[in-house]
Parts: C-alpha cells; structure tokens; sequence
C-alpha cells in the first residue's frame, strides 16, 4: 500500500517557508519506500523472469536512496539520531541482535 503524503505535494505554488529541509527529506524517504514496496510487488507478480529481475533491481537501487534521504535526515535533525538509536536499542533488548 502506498503512503499518501506526496499526494497534492504538487500544490504548493510557491516555496513555503513553513516546510523544513528535514521535512523534505521525510518526504523524499517515504517516497522512495513506496516505490521499493511498488517494485518488489510489480516483480512478485511478473510473470517473465527477466521483467522481475528488472523490478528487482531498481527496488534495490530505491533501497541506496532511502540510505541516502536517510543519511540527509540524520545530519538535518538531531533528534532523529537519537530516536533510531534508542530504537535500535529497544530492538536489541527484545532479542534482536544484529548478526
């Protein structure tokens, strides 16, 4: 299912001064998670072997840009590092260790 935050994202006339960078990145970040959940469902239902290798393949080079927007949002909102930390934490404490 995909988000529904670009949606009239178009609208916007002129640059509004109320929208942050770090909203912007949100913005392009959850942009790219739809497009990687649009790809890899497109390439679950391809029929053609090479047609799901294509979908695959851009779903991967859509998982480097969420690296990317993500990257951007940790150096634009301090905040944000702390809460994936302690996020990431919580993970560990539930039996999730990173292998």
């Amino acid at each position: 299912m995909l988000s529904e935050i670009p949606k009239g994202f178009g609208k916007i006339k002129e640059f509004d001064s109320r929208i942050s960078d770090a909203e912007l990145a949100r913005i392009g970040l959850i942009a790219e998670l739809d497009a990687i959940n649009l790809y890899e469902q497109l390439a679950f239902l391809a029929r053609d072997p090479l047609v799901r290798k294509v979908f695959l393949d851009i779903a991967k080079e859509e998982k480097e840009h969420v690296g990317e927007f993500l990257e951007l949002l940790k150096r634009l909102d301090k905040e944000q590092v702390e809460a994936l930390e302690e996020g990431a934490e919580e993970v560990k404490e539930m039996g999730g260790e990173k292998e």
